[in-house]
């Protein structure tokens, strides 16, 4: 289709050698166009960049100190693609007053709620080009490294970077996007510079908690994984993703959250491979304890649903953060593509140790793309100040709560 318009503390945890990736889901595939708590790191010790102000760790001085964390609730927040287009480019470069790429602004309206969580993911859906460019948007993207910065900024910790756009400029692109997200201070899952790297699960810190985040892709567009790296792009495949899982929780992972770049372009309703996998995931449990306690969706371009299957909450689509105008699969600009939501889930640590961290409550923040100002909407936000996106709010409402997620304790929050 055609486009128009850490918090920083360490985590120990034993490096784990994971299974090769393997195996792709079919889809169809082109696009249109902290302050707060604790602090979240993977465990290859990162280090926060000079002068960069992160979510800050709490100190703990004493035993009893360190017991009262490990208890600790915490929330995570996740949110969809960032997907930047030709025309989200060209915003940027004016938000920097044409003196290079500025994407900070875009994603101003929700700092607010993303800065405030424990935990905050992101999914990256492009790669970076070379510092000066150039920089291209749709059907194949290089984008601004400026972005890593921005969602450093906003108060991302992890995002993942396993999409069907991965290797859109090679291994090189995969690298340069990694580099540029480790020296913003954003961790990330889904795909690798090496071998090593790959088999290194991310592990974060949050609320006492440490949490794996794990990420896979139905496929690359066609293109092949670069010859000799098997390991750079993690592909869907349900064996892969619960011995990964598994792996996690070896090397020290209390809740396992998967990010799954699946399901179908346009289509609203979780399409039969997501349902399957779904159940198959949550179903999975090792020594009564489930595998998996969250999965994060992408790539559909519109919202899609929440459901609690099998005791575990699945979003299967949160829909586009931020994205130019959208062209759909009929070459007609499709307003959904710029409709999305926010997760928020609050994390309680389990009654008796080795047991599951529960989710205490899960909500659901409506989001929309205002490509006119070129900024990402808290549509509650944004309705309280008197802007009238009533009916946009109620549409996403509708399709969130679509597969009877209220009935599990879903709410509509702020």
């Amino acid at each position: 289709m055609t486009p128009t318009r850490m918090r920083w503390t360490s985590v120990a945890a034993a490096a784990v050698l994971l299974s090769a990736a393997a195996g792709c889901a079919a889809g169809t595939d082109a696009h249109g166009t902290n302050a707060h708590g604790t602090n979240a790191q993977a465990t290859h010790g990162a280090t926060a960049p000079a002068g960069q102000q992160r979510k800050a760790a709490q100190p703990m001085s004493s035993s009893a100190g360190a017991a009262a964390a490990a208890k600790r609730d915490f929330t995570l927040v996740a949110s969809g693609d960032v997907l930047p287009h030709a025309s989200i480019i060209r915003q940027a470069q004016a938000d920097a007053g044409g003196n290079g790429y500025d994407f900070r602004p875009m994603l101003s309206g929700v700092k607010p709620v993303v800065s405030k969580a424990d935990l905050a993911i992101c999914h990256m859906e492009t790669v970076y080009g070379k510092e000066g460019g150039p920089y291209t948007g749709y059907p194949s993207f290089k984008s601004p490294p400026q972005v890593a910065t921005a969602l450093a900024a906003t108060g991302y910790d992890s995002c993942s970077t396993a999409s069907n756009h991965t290797l859109d400029d090679g291994a090189a692109g995969l690298g340069r996007t990694l580099d540029a997200l480790d020296k913003a201070g954003v961790r990330h899952a889904g795909s690798a510079r090496t071998a090593a790297e790959a088999a290194r699960p991310t592990l974060l810190k949050a609320g006492g908690a440490t949490v794996a985040h794990l990420a896979y892709t139905y496929g690359l567009n066609g293109i092949p994984l670069p010859q000799g790296r098997p390991w750079a792009v993690n592909l869907i495949d349900e064996n892969k993703i619960l011995a990964d899982a598994r792996a996690a929780r070896t090397a020290g992972a209390d809740v396992v959250v998967v990010s799954l770049h699946w399901g179908s372009e346009w289509q609203t309703e979780p399409d039969a491979r997501q349902l399957g996998l779904g159940r198959s995931l949550t179903a999975a449990t090792t020594g009564g304890r489930p595998d998996i306690d969250l999965i994060l969706g992408t790539h559909a371009h519109v919202p899609q649903a929440y459901e609690k299957v099998n005791g575990t909450w699945i979003i299967y689509g949160m829909g586009d953060q931020i994205a130019g105008d959208m062209i759909n699969h009929n070459g007609a600009f499709d307003p959904r593509g710029n409709e999305g939501t926010i997760g928020r889930f609050t994390f309680a640590p389990p009654a008796t140790p080795g047991g599951r961290w529960q989710v205490t409550k899960a909500e659901f923040l409506p989001q929309w793309f205002n490509t006119g100002t070129g900024r990402v909407t808290n549509l509650n936000a944004a309705i309280k100040a008197g802007e009238n996106l009533t009916a946009v709010r109620d549409k996403i409402q509708q399709v969130v709560l679509s597969r009877g997620a209220a009935k599990d304790g879903l709410v509509m929050g702020e």
